[in-house]
């Protein structure tokens, strides 16, 4: 859980070609395509994830909207994952879930989620 105090928020990290690696890219590429272009990444982690037959990745990242505009395409994401098709080379998302919400108003509007995507392996 990402907790950052009013006056020293850290700064969100934004993706660089060939920051992160492989699916990892293509899955944060994916998300910031469906978030708007004010959507900033402050955090992605993986994990491997295996069940008796299937294995895959759990992805959890978490973005953060600065302003009332930037704070609306957020809302916007937060409506449109229930119905959204993630479209991932490599892998099929089977599971996408929003984690948390954190939204402050003042001294300005941000809006912070965190979603969980769980994706196969495509052989």
């Amino acid at each position: 859980m990402l907790r950052h105090s009013e006056n020293n928020p850290p700064s969100p990290r934004p993706i660089r070609p060939g920051s992160v690696g492989g699916m990892a890219t293509r899955v944060v590429r994916a998300v910031l395509a469906l978030a708007g272009k004010q959507a900033q990444l402050v955090d992605h982690r993986e994990q491997p994830w295996a069940s008796v037959t299937f294995s895959g990745t759990r992805h959890t990242l978490a973005l953060r909207f600065t302003g009332w505009e930037a704070c609306d395409e957020g809302e916007a994401l937060i409506a449109a994952l229930p119905l959204h098709d993630f479209s991932v080379t490599g892998a099929l998302v089977v599971d996408v879930s929003l984690k948390r919400t954190d939204e402050v108003l003042v001294p300005d509007r941000m809006l912070e989620i965190e979603l969980e995507l769980l994706l196969l392996d495509q052989a």
